[in-house]
């Protein structure tokens, strides 16, 4: 009868951290985990040492002083008398709502410039082909300085819609004027304020914070009413009728709410050299704008169309066999599947478009760029702390679009059983 023993095991030796494949791995990367702090060290040292020598030091302090510049475009109270902290604020969310607004537009944009690319009506396709190509090749600080001569030089100056012998004329039922100084178009207004909410840095409008509660509430609904929809169809074959449902749902609230709070629109009127009252664009943003909509757009276009590509022929054969419309087929079967294909280089875009709006500064947009990273830097000598400072921002603004967009990615993905 045989008998087996178990091999005894080896001392651990000094040796098997090199040769023994259990342990190599883990102390290749202790290794390059001292010498990555080993040269971080060295560079922090390095760094004090210079700002040492030449009578400096890293202090935030300034943030706190007076700014004492003006910002010629803010979403919240400004003025030269306030901080620095306070003019980095106002840059940011400049920053912010251009980069959501050209992030929006160009993926309307892109979307359907992809599919019209792969449409059967040659003409439309040659065009979306000229339009791709001629924007994705010319850098897009040449599309802004362009885009914003253009508003500049042929758009009429306010004086031009005065009197009886004007010569421009406001446009949308003499709601809009688009002049060289700015696009001005009617603005919300509240006959019934429900104050203000004090954050310290910034202060929120009830009101509009009322009203971006009730769209988002009006929406869950929504989706609860389709959800239900759906269910009901698995479970009996058939869809019940929800179109006035959701009417209902995402234009009575919001209407009631309006109301309720006494909203109207103030309309732009010319009173002296200028057009007062209403709310004001200027050119620099709306270069920004179809700047980097425009140019994103093309991009965005391509990888929409290599998501549709990358879907079988078959699946569309079957949606036609079934009787559904080509326009249904791309809605309903084609582009739900395409998206797992499309969003992972659409978060690339989007954080492209984030980054490119520090470009503003070459037309006089007052973004986080022209602000910190430009007036405060050159006003207060900190170089390294403005760029420690505009760097983390954008960081930490491009970690979220990311971390956001890589949930929506998780959610339209295959599930597998």
């Amino acid at each position: 009868m045989a008998m087996t023993s178990e091999t005894p095991s080896s001392s651990f030796r000094l040796s098997m951290l090199i040769y023994d494949t259990r342990y190599r791995s883990i102390t290749i990367q202790i290794l390059f985990l001292f010498l990555f702090m080993a040269g971080a060290a060295w560079l922090i040292d390095n760094t004090m040492t210079n700002l040492a020598q030449k009578g400096k030091d890293i202090s935030f302090d300034f943030l706190g002083s007076r700014a004492g510049y003006d910002i010629n475009q803010r979403l919240v109270d400004y003025s030269s008398d306030s901080t620095h902290a306070r003019a980095w604020i106002v840059g940011l969310l400049n920053t912010l709502i251009l980069a959501v607004c050209a992030c929006v537009t160009a993926t309307v944009l892109g979307v359907f410039a992809g599919v019209l690319r792969l449409s059967n009506n040659w003409i439309v396709s040659k065009l979306m082909t000229i339009y791709v190509e001629m924007f994705r090749n010319v850098p897009v600080l040449l599309w802004i300085i362009v885009i914003f001569a253009v508003l500049t030089e042929i758009t009429p100056a306010p004086n031009a819609f005065r009197g009886e012998n004007a010569t421009s004329s406001m446009l949308l039922f003499d709601s809009m004027a688009v002049t060289n100084r700015g696009t001005y178009v009617p603005a919300p207004l509240f006959e019934r304020s429900l104050g203000d909410i004090n954050l310290g840095i910034v202060s929120l409008s009830t009101n509009y914070l009322v009203a971006i509660l009730v769209i988002i509430g009006s929406v869950i609904g929504y989706r609860a009413l389709q959800r239900n929809a759906t269910a009901v169809q698995e479970a009996t074959g058939n869809r019940p009728v929800t179109w006035w449902k959701s009417a209902l749902i995402l234009i009575a609230p919001i209407m009631i709410a309006l109301v309720s709070m006494g909203v109207h629109l103030e309309y732009p009127e010319l009173k002296g050299f200028n057009f007062q009252g209403g709310g004001y664009l200027r050119n620099s943003f709306i270069a920004m704008w179809l700047a980097l909509s425009i140019y994103t757009g093309a991009f965005i276009a391509e990888n929409v169309r290599a998501g549709i590509l990358a879907i079988s022929s078959g699946q569309s054969e079957a949606a036609f066999a079934l009787g559904l419309r080509p326009n249904r087929t791309m809605s309903l079967v084609i582009l739900p599947q395409a998206l797992r294909v499309i969003i992972p280089p659409l978060i690339s875009q989007y954080l492209n478009i984030t980054k490119n709006t520090s470009l503003a500064i070459a037309v006089g947009y007052m973004d986080m760029r022209a602000t910190l990273g430009g007036i405060t830097l050159n006003q207060t000598g900190r170089e390294l702390e403005c760029m420690m400072l505009l760097m983390l921002t954008y960081l930490i603004i491009s970690l979220l679009i990311s971390g956001a967009m890589n949930v929506y990615n998780n959610s339209v993905k295959l599930k597998e059983r």
